[in-house]
């Protein structure tokens, strides 16, 4: 697998999609957990999500179960939980293994092609560059503030270019 793009993933209503329908957009991915100390910023990434969609952003989050059993739900209560506590409408997919052989390919990628050795805990997000031209990794406890700020810089530095 040479790009992200080549990589399929399964939206939570169990259809399959693959990442290639995202190439022309900008991809703030995150591993999320209902049960996480951070889980409020779904908030967040939501109002990210809200404001950047019309200037070709996209959020994915991914649920992971592998940090202290913080996501016990199954696609169904993940969808509830999100859209019920904290409106959520970006885009979410099926539980997955963010570490170890288990990982999803997507994370195994993300880890290969940034500093990251393996995911640390819920919360960790990345911005894909539209056609992969970066990937910029965040800690869990960057808020998605943060990650607004730096998708400022970007899409500005790309409209002057």
């Amino acid at each position: 697998m040479t790009k992200i793009y080549d990589i399929n993933v399964t939206q939570i209503d169990g259809h399959v999609k693959n990442l290639k329908d995202y190439e022309d957009k900008y991809m703030v991915i995150v591993n999320t957990a209902s049960k996480c100390g951070l889980v409020g910023q779904l908030e967040g990434l939501e109002e990210l999500y809200k404001e950047f969609k019309d200037k070709n952003v996209v959020v994915l989050g991914f649920p992971s179960n592998q940090f202290l059993n913080q996501e016990p739900l199954d696609s169904e209560g993940i969808q509830s939980f999100c859209q019920m506590n904290y409106n959520v409408t970006f885009p979410l997919f099926e539980k997955i293994k963010v570490n170890g052989k288990n990982a999803h390919p997507l994370y195994k990628y993300l880890i290969a092609n940034t500093d990251n050795k393996k995911i640390k805990w819920n919360f960790t997000k990345f911005i894909v560059t539209p056609h992969e031209e970066k990937i910029i990794s965040f800690a869990p406890k960057i808020s998605p503030e943060k990650v607004k700020e730096e998708l400022n810089i970007l899409i500005d530095d790309k409209i002057e270019s």
